[in-house]
């Protein structure tokens, strides 16, 4: 009786003292590492997050946006890496975080991190100029089928989203995605550019970075990645076909944001994240600046967001070995 006593005096007091611990909050500035320049909307969108989160009194310390780019991104997850078990450092992610240790670019794994909350979804979209006389995602696989070396497709990065959405979609359409033309450029605004002027054919890029040259007239969207068409009814891209609808699946790649946290940080810590990121995508600024870059808001919480990426990485490796960039 003395032992039950004691063993039910002992959990008690764990409970209590246990309850009655604050919950985790910053004590020091908050870093968002971005992992490209201090222009396009990787950078828009974590200012716009740090600007809620200030705001809103979601964070009580200071919160600075840190751009670092360079090495196909790598840079900034390297940076984080040098923070382990600090919750005070978020980056601001991308895909490459796949795509980099895959080709060999980096050892650093997407699992050495601590995945907080997905953001918003990004897809592909192929775009060629106003006057080509490709129209269609069939002229173009049927360009390809006769000499798949005909059509030069201007990318940002060989094995980056886009181009393995590209790979994706043409191995669907039973064309040698190995052979594929493509052509590499610093950013999305230069590919554009060479495709307006008829220097390529075409350019896959996000639909939030082709959407400028295409609002201005310039370039067409022939095909979008997307599940289903996206911009709603009266949107920039309303009217452009899904490659689904066009016989072809280019579904299961897709370029996503999202957060991590450094490794070793605690649930209470990841906790925090979760709901302060979640009021931050719940926020009026946020959805109006999705909406006008046809941008895909889909938050998921920690648990939900390392499910959704074990499955974008599996993928992603797939097309990348059927490329021959696995290292």
């Amino acid at each position: 009786m003395l032992f039950r006593s004691l063993l039910a005096f002992c959990l008690i007091l764990y409970a209590t003292l246990t309850w009655s611990q604050p919950a985790w909050r910053p004590d020091k500035p908050v870093e968002i590492i971005v992992p490209t320049g201090a222009s396009g909307i990787n950078d828009a969108n974590a200012r716009l997050m740090q600007k809620s989160l200030q705001e809103l009194k979601l964070v009580p310390t200071p919160v600075l946006v840190n751009n670092k780019p360079g090495g196909n991104q790598s840079l900034a997850v390297v940076h984080l890496n040098l923070h382990p078990n600090d919750a005070h450092y978020l980056l601001y992610a991308t895909a490459t975080i796949f795509t980099n240790q895959i080709a060999g670019v980096t050892p650093l794994h997407y699992a050495d991190f601590t995945p907080l909350a997905l953001l918003l979804v990004d897809y592909s979209v192929i775009t060629v100029a106003a006057n080509s006389p490709i129209k269609s995602m069939r002229d173009l696989v049927e360009r390809l089928r006769a000499d798949p070396e005909s059509i030069s497709f201007g990318v940002v990065a060989r094995g980056g989203p886009n181009h393995l959405a590209a790979a994706q979609a043409m191995r669907s359409a039973g064309i040698d995605a190995k052979k594929l033309k493509v052509v590499v450029f610093k950013t999305n605004a230069e590919s554009l550019t060479a495709v307006i002027g008829g220097h390529i054919h075409a350019v896959v890029s996000s639909v939030s970075a082709a959407l400028p040259q295409v609002q201005a007239g310039n370039a067409r969207m022939i095909g979008v990645t997307a599940p289903q068409r996206i911009g709603g009814t009266g949107g920039s891209i309303a009217n452009v076909p899904t490659m689904r609808e066009q016989g072809i699946d280019a579904v299961g790649i897709s370029n996503w944001r999202g957060i991590f946290g450094a490794k070793g940080i605690t649930p209470a810590q990841i906790a925090f994240w979760e709901e302060a990121i979640g009021k931050t995508t719940g926020a009026d600024d946020w959805k109006k600046q999705l909406e006008t870059n046809n941008l895909a808001s889909r938050f998921l919480r920690s648990r939900e967001f390392a499910k959704y990426l074990e499955a974008e990485y599996n993928s992603t490796r797939t097309v990348m070995s059927d490329l021959g960039l696995v290292k």
